[in-house]
């Protein structure tokens, strides 16, 4: 993220979605991706029969600059400046590591997050479906748990990672809309507007915005983009296949994998981590 220029990031034009990478790039961040993808474009691609949805995967629409740079890096650098306005990026950078072009700067982002114990278990399913070859000893269910536990993963601890962005949003609300998963599933009408209103889309002064966003919600309903025929086969940067970032979609599937004292466990740390700021999760059991 620290190739977002300073002209362009000081502009009404710059939109950064956090996703932590310990929640793998399941289906929180895929759908987000969408939703944002499709609001953001709306005057592009109004018509919801022939979106760019439809053809593509949410991943090759918006992408991570953590994988696209690992390449020929001037290419790269050529290929973010001549992303047209708005310029949509995703990152997986805690708050405190991103750099003053975009926390100094206009740039909105929208954080999503999701209950630690299915953020554990999705993040789990996705990462044993994209071990790398050269590294066939992956990690057990319990020995994964244990580094969750302990906070050695990607990018940091998952709960530092949180509330990094959690107090920005409080502090800052115009600047980060802090969005949970199961909120999102709960009333996706509710926060989809949010979201809306947040990124000041021209939708929200439409005469049948109502509509828009139904139509906008419809297009980006798990079941459908899971169904498509662009998401049941190929590989999003040669690492995962498309038909991974489509799981269940389910709030509480972990209730199918922990044992009592895992969950005893996870319940205390959460309990010590977020104490006293004001964020909490639904656990559905």
């Amino acid at each position: 993220m620290a190739l977002v220029s300073d002209k362009q990031a000081n502009e009404e034009n710059e939109l950064l979605l956090s996703l932590p990478r310990d929640r793998g790039l399941g289906e929180g961040t895929t759908w987000l991706k969408a939703l944002t993808f499709v609001i953001v474009n709306h005057q592009r691609f109004p018509s919801f029969e022939n979106h760019p949805l439809l053809s593509s995967n949410p991943h090759e629409l918006v992408s991570f600059p953590e994988f696209i740079l690992s390449h020929d890096l001037h290419d790269q650098i050529l290929s973010l400046s001549n992303m047209s306005d708005p310029r949509l990026l995703a990152t997986h950078l805690p708050f405190p590591s991103l750099p003053n072009s975009i926390t100094k700067s206009n740039c909105k982002i929208i954080y999503i997050c999701r209950n630690p114990f299915d953020t554990f278990v999705s993040a789990w399913e996705f990462f044993s479906k994209t071990k790398s070859v050269s590294s066939p000893d992956a990690l057990t269910f319990e020995e994964a748990f244990e580094k969750y536990c302990n906070g050695i993963m990607g990018f940091g601890p998952w709960w530092s990672h949180m509330l990094g962005y959690w107090h920005e949003s409080i502090t800052r609300p115009d600047k980060v809309l802090f969005l949970k998963y199961e909120d999102l599933k709960e009333d996706a009408v509710f926060h989809v507007k949010r979201i809306v209103e947040f990124l000041d889309s021209p939708i929200a002064q439409e005469g049948e915005s109502s509509a828009v966003i139904e139509n906008i919600i419809n297009l980006c309903r798990f079941e459908k983009m899971k169904d498509l025929e662009v998401n049941k086969s190929g590989y999003i940067h040669n690492i995962a296949k498309k038909k991974n970032f489509f799981r269940k979609g389910k709030i509480g599937d972990w209730v199918n994998y922990f044992s009592p004292s895992m969950i005893e466990k996870l319940s205390k740390i959460i309990e010590e981590k977020l104490s006293g700021s004001g964020l909490s999760f639904k656990v559905h059991s």
